[in-house]
């Protein structure tokens, strides 16, 4: 079965826990241990050179371990004081006196005529751990041994002291550790276990909103509810979704945009052709429905190339062309493409001879169609009489063209559409023939294509379309 994420973590974090407390605990024990042998050590080295000094200025010439003279009652003062087992032996390691415990219980110490190897002594003499049970203990002791000199004969001076004492004083101090320990470690757990439920519980949200997204459903969103990197991923994922919904939004509208661009000439061809065939349109009148078909096949035609452009556009091979040329040369020669439209309908032009020269770099032919678009548009929707105001301003960066025309403007409900696709502000737009609704939106991606920006403002009397083209 899949383990989730919130259990996952939760498990590690706590072995990880739980490892650092067993890695605390061994480091404690051995420091510990350490700091109480090197304690140990130094208490029975100081033993042993109090014994030596007592038996360098004191032992008696002849027998260096008779306890008349009060050796016996320095090794056992020292060994109560100390807690230590002190013993002597002599050159071949046969002990020879010994302060034992078992001397002060029962009088008697059985370790008195038993011989310390020379390999023990050798341990205690110059070893690193020094710890040995010398063949003399059941257990393993810290020992320290000294050596010195007495008519010109060797003694071994030897210290002992059980490591049982430290191994049971190390296992209380643990015991005591893991228990002040339970407390933290219950607490910190389940504020562990709170904040991981807290943290990965918009995780689970986006899990379950992407699944939800996977069936077309683009209804959830993550509340964010902290301002860290959770709160930033929730705020991400959030806006995500906001553009797959008006993605989805989109593609329907488009698809069903092209449906309804494409039926609609579709039907009126195919309706006016089958009145050719079958005789319901009189002889005398073919040709008019024949101009009307036409018209509709050019109608489809448009349409079908500016939707090719736009893929072309929008595909990542597509490359600009950039070139050098006079912007106001080309915005002239597209104003003169439209001067019999415009005499037509009696508009006025102003600001055209104003328009400074200025020389860009871009894509010309982009440009061009970005601009007769926006020029197009705007000989379409002034009104009859009305005017057309044309405006250039630049800079060492940006240059700003501006074109105005009167007539009914755009409502403001409207305004953030105008450059999507097939969109339509109104019914007196959508009754113009030959708009497709891409011409606008084409001109956005040309201009974007080019680091520039588009904006539109709109009244009730005027619309006016700003582009701004990086000059660099």
């Amino acid at each position: 079965m899949r383990q989730n994420i919130f259990k996952r973590y939760i498990f590690l974090t706590c072995f990880v826990v739980l490892l650092c407390f067993a890695a605390v605990s061994v480091l404690l024990t051995i420091f510990y241990n350490n700091y109480l042998a090197t304690e140990k050590y130094k208490t029975l080295s100081a033993a042993t050179d109090k014994v030596s000094v007592y038996l360098e200025k004191s032992a008696n010439t002849t027998d260096p371990f008779y306890s008349g003279n009060g050796l016996a009652y320095t090794m056992d003062s020292l060994s109560s004081v100390s807690e230590t087992n002190i013993f002597l032996t002599d050159n071949e390691g046969v002990i020879k006196a010994c302060s034992c415990s078992e001397k002060k219980v029962t009088g008697r110490c059985n370790h008195l005529g038993m011989t310390i190897k020379k390999e023990y002594l050798n341990i205690a003499l110059y070893g690193k751990k020094r710890l040995s049970n010398l063949g003399i203990y059941k257990s393993v002791h810290y020992v320290k041994a000294k050596e010195i000199k007495i008519n010109d004969s060797s003694i071994y001076v030897f210290a002992t002291a059980s490591s049982m004492g430290t191994k049971l004083l190390i296992k209380k101090v643990a015991r005591m550790y893991l228990i002040s320990a339970v407390t933290p470690v219950i607490v910190m757990f389940s504020l562990l276990y709170a904040l991981t439920v807290r943290y990965t519980k918009p995780l689970k949200m986006m899990s379950e909103a992407a699944r939800a997204m996977s069936k077309g459903d683009f209804s959830r969103r993550i509340p964010v509810k902290t301002d860290d990197e959770i709160g930033e991923l929730a705020a991400s994922f959030n806006e995500m979704t906001d553009s797959l919904a008006r993605l989805e939004e989109t593609r329907k509208d488009f698809v069903a945009n092209v449906s309804h661009e494409l039926r609609t000439p579709m039907t009126t061809i195919g309706g006016f052709i089958d009145g050719i065939i079958d005789g319901t349109i009189p002889k005398e009148k073919e040709k008019e429905y024949l101009e009307l078909v036409r018209d509709e096949v050019k109608r489809l035609s448009r349409m079908v190339e500016s939707m090719l452009n736009i893929s072309r556009l929008e595909s990542k091979e597509f490359v600009l062309k950039y070139e050098k040329f006079d912007f106001k040369e080309m915005l002239l020669s597209i104003v003169i493409s439209q001067e019999r439209r415009i005499e037509e309908r009696g508009y006025n032009i102003e600001g055209l001879n104003d328009i400074p020269q200025i020389i860009i770099n871009a894509d010309r032919d982009l440009i061009y169609r970005a601009v007769y678009n926006l020029v197009d548009n705007a000989v379409k929707f002034t009104n009859s009489g009305g005017t057309i105001s044309f405006a250039l301003s630049f800079d060492k960066k940006n240059m700003e063209f501006v074109i105005k025309n009167t007539g009914e403007g755009i409502e403001k409900k409207d305004l953030p559409y105008v450059f999507e696709r097939f969109y339509k502000a109104d019914k007196s737009r959508s009754a113009v023939k030959n708009s497709t609704g891409l011409g606008l939106y084409i001109v956005k991606t040309i201009i974007e294509k080019h680091g520039g920006k588009i904006s539109v403002s709109s009244s009730e009397e005027n619309t006016s379309f700003k582009i701004t083209l990086p000059l660099i």
